[in-house]
């Protein structure tokens, strides 16, 4: 892990650095981030955290995901969030990702799992993918890139849509729920209507 990351996550990193059990589907893999200094925060900016499974369910359950429910997941990964919602819920997801490798592992960890059906993963641009179906949205994501969403969410999803992000709040939009979960902070908050 280099100092730079340490440095991004401090010590929010150590338990999501920890190996997952051996029967978990995903392996993580590290990527470095390039950042620029001076210039906002990108989705590339992002370093491949994996959220450790004990995490997902609590996001899941958070939102209160039914097999009603849309979950985007911005900035997925190895689609461990879609892939796990779909398992548990037999809802419909959809994972969004700058890095084509991390769209090919979770394509084929939906299939491993017997989820592809339910899934659906593409490589692109959180601010730019069309996030307006969604019902559920997850993010571990950072605390800039999560305001400069932040607008977008608002004003693109339906009110009522449930939004969950792990350990990075929305600045000043108080959360309706906050829950700690070994060293992690997941927070939860809910699209109001428009006046």
């Amino acid at each position: 892990m280099t100092s730079r990351r340490r440095l991004l996550f401090g010590t929010a990193l150590l338990p999501v650095a920890k190996t997952l059990p051996a029967a978990t589907l995903f392996a993580p893999d590290e990527a470095s981030a390039d950042t620029r200094p001076g210039e906002p925060a990108r989705p590339l900016d992002v370093p491949y955290v994996p959220t450790p499974m004990k995490v997902v369910d609590a996001m899941l359950d958070l939102a209160k995901v039914t097999k009603d429910d849309l979950v985007y997941d911005l900035g997925c990964g190895d689609g461990r969030i879609v892939v796990r919602a779909a398992q548990r819920f037999g809802c419909r997801g959809v994972g969004v990702d700058l890095d084509p490798q991390r769209i090919v592992e979770a394509r084929a960890n939906a299939k491993k799992a017997g989820m592809a059906h339910l899934t659906r993963f593409e490589v692109g641009d959180v601010f730019d993918f069309d996030i307006a179906p969604a019902t559920v949205v997850t993010m571990y994501l950072l605390p800039g890139i999560n305001l400069q969403l932040r607008p977008r969410l608002l004003k693109e999803l339906k009110p009522g849509t449930r939004i969950v992000s792990h350990d990075f709040d929305m600045g000043d939009w108080t959360p309706e729920r906050r829950v700690d979960i070994d060293h992690s902070r997941i927070f939860l908050w809910t699209v109001p209507r428009r006046s």
